[in-house]
């Protein structure tokens, strides 16, 4: 591979270990950060500032800098798009973003997907684009869930899939067989301070920890763009509220940070662990 990897960036871990990843096996990289989504940590690489909306000016910088392939990663919150600036061929897009935006997230990340298809480049997903970062089944990291927590899992795994397959979100947390929160436009990292803010008889404590967060992606997904992801903000704030684990989809969902991550979760005497696929 010679021509460096387009990378269409917003904020997180994520993004900066697909341009290290493309950097270290000699691929290069070339990034777009996403205007008022800057992650600092990619200023380093090649690349530019755009706006979300300037599709001609995104794909014209990927076909200068010779990218065959293309990856989005990073945390976008959607855009108010009655404020969006469009370039031209932005604003020949926009009716057709506008009415799969008012499907569901994945309607609107199918279109982008077709797009950059249509223009001859090959989408890859964060998972082939940042290395071997994919959740492995059974226990990742921490001591082994008790069936109580298992219970716990199980019931979040059913309503995650429940919410995905309405295009809502990822994610639910429940504690003692009760869901405390599902996750919706908000995402992960504001729907465990929701959590932490519930009344404490609800939720464990750092030293009796109750209640799991589970991820795992829709079932309608494109799985090329966002896949559940988990990083050591995720683990602080599965801390923070007082939970016990945090289960995800095997083969599911990217764990970023590798042996650090997992290290964190068992300071914080968290658990990881990846469940089937079929735990609907």
């Amino acid at each position: 591979m010679t021509s460096p990897l387009g990378l269409i960036a917003g904020l997180g871990e994520l993004p900066v270990q697909i341009a290290q990843v493309a950097t270290d096996r000699e691929q290069g990289v070339y990034i777009l950060r996403l205007k008022g989504f800057e992650e600092p940590a990619l200023a380093e690489y090649p690349g530019e500032v755009v706006g979300i909306a300037e599709v001609g000016r995104i794909l014209k910088a990927f076909k200068k800098a010779g990218c065959q392939q293309v990856c989005f990663a990073g945390i976008v919150k959607r855009p108010d798009f009655k404020a969006l600036k469009p370039d031209l061929k932005g604003m020949s897009l926009l009716p057709k973003v506008l009415s799969a935006a008012r499907k569901g997230d994945d309607a609107l990340l199918r279109v982008l997907v077709e797009t950059f298809e249509g223009e001859g480049f090959e989408v890859i997903g964060a998972d082939e684009a940042a290395g071997n970062l994919k959740a492995g089944g059974g226990l990742l990291a921490g001591e082994q869930p008790d069936e109580a927590m298992l219970d716990d899992l199980r019931k979040g795994a059913a309503i995650a899939s429940a919410v995905g397959r309405l295009d809502i979100g990822q994610g639910a947390i429940v504690c003692d067989g009760l869901v405390l929160c599902v996750e919706a436009q908000e995402g992960t990292d504001a729907m465990l301070a929701r959590c932490a803010e519930l009344d404490p008889k609800l939720l464990g404590t750092a030293q009796a920890r109750r209640g799991v967060l589970v991820k795992r992606p829709k079932p309608i997904q494109e799985r090329r763009i966002d896949l559940p992801t988990i990083g050591i903000a995720t683990l602080e704030g599965a801390a923070r509220a007082g939970l016990a684990g945090i289960g995800v989809e095997a083969n599911g969902a990217l764990l970023i940070g590798g042996e650090a991550l997992v290290r964190r979760a068992e300071e914080l005497g968290l658990f990881l662990y990846g469940f089937p696929e079929d735990w609907d």
